[in-house]
């Protein structure tokens, strides 16, 4: 009997009408285009408008196409796994809300927040439930609403981020693609470098926390710079270097799209060339865990079976890992 993979069957992808541009962020606070362009690569970012619209309310737009691809009601939806730092609510589970909102009455879901490496989480947690057999369709979905906790006085980080959503839909497969393998790695020692400082059951909301404005990103950008560049590019080194990958054998690295210095760093290591990286950072900034989802949505057209994909992260806390992946259709 051939090994079972969890294979990527659909993706689809969905961002924001609202363009918020580099020449509109120049009115707002004290920066240029030409600064954030040079140190980001960054040219616009999408950001959800509309009073009381969440994370989920992307999701829908995402998973929705979704399934209209794959040819699927959400009824047949075994699991959503949803991968987001910016829940609806800090309860129930966006993973829940979006059930109820496609009317996958027969899933079951939680959300998972790893900061910037939740979808490579996400990925490689589902990917054991559909290899265990104990599930036969696996949503995934990444995505944040970050413009929810930006402040947009801090030059240094209402620059970087922007709003989307990705998701993909996980099935068994016998043919030898899917998640071939994964590693995952944290830090916990990087908090205080990239963390929202309150909010949480150790300093609940307050007059206090809120007239001080910590709801909102606080990052340590020097230092998070050092250790992404270092151990985004390292990790996914390590995948290659253990599943015996060249860089010939590499059709495509998939990076989470923080930086474009930390994108350079990654693709250089591997010896990858530009022409085999996605990037779409210039139009949509960091979109949190949207991020490598999108960009497989704007890839699909030009993936073709049994491809080879690596995929690599990092987010704040530390959280960083790779996925070993093979396209599947």
């Amino acid at each position: 009997m051939s090994k079972i993979h969890a294979a990527i069957t659909a993706v689809h992808g969905y961002v924001p009408d609202y363009i918020l541009t580099n020449k509109e962020l120049e009115s707002i606070v004290e920066t240029t285009d030409e600064w954030i362009v040079s140190r980001t690569g960054i040219k616009e970012r999408r950001i959800l408008k509309g009073e009381g619209l969440g994370v989920s309310d992307m999701a829908v737009h995402a998973v929705n196409g979704l399934l209209e691809k794959r040819g699927i009601s959400a009824e047949e939806i075994d699991l959503i796994i949803f991968c987001t730092t910016t829940p609806d609510l800090p309860f129930p589970a966006s993973a829940n809300i979006l059930g109820a909102k496609i009317g996958a009455k027969n899933a079951w879901g939680y959300d998972l927040n790893a900061a910037c490496s939740g979808f490579i989480y996400g990925l490689s947690t589902a990917a054991q439930f559909i290899e265990a057999g104990k599930h036969q369709k696996v949503l995934v979905v990444g995505g944040d609403k970050m413009s929810s906790i930006v402040n947009y006085k801090d030059r240094t980080t209402c620059i970087i981020f922007g709003d989307g959503c990705g998701a993909v839909l996980l099935e068994p497969n016998e043919e030898g693609n899917g998640v071939m393998d994964s590693i995952l790695r944290s830090d916990g020692n990087g908090m205080p470098y990239l963390h929202q400082k309150a909010g949480g059951s150790a300093r609940p909301a307050s007059h206090e926390t809120v007239d001080a404005n910590e709801h909102v990103v606080y990052q340590e950008g020097q230092a998070v710079f050092k250790f992404a560049v270092t151990n985004m590019a390292n990790v996914a080194a390590e995948i290659m270097d253990r599943n015996g990958l060249t860089a010939d054998d590499v059709t495509w690295l998939v990076p989470h799209q923080a930086n474009k210095r930390i994108i350079d760093a990654t693709s250089s290591r591997m010896g990858v060339g530009s022409e085999k990286v996605m990037v779409n950072i210039d139009r949509y900034g960091n979109t949190t865990n949207g991020t490598i989802p999108l960009c497989l949505w704007e890839w699909e057209s030009q993936l073709n079976k049994g491809d080879t994909l690596i995929l690599a992260a990092f987010g704040g806390g530390f959280t960083w890992g790779s996925v070993y992946l093979k396209w599947a259709y």
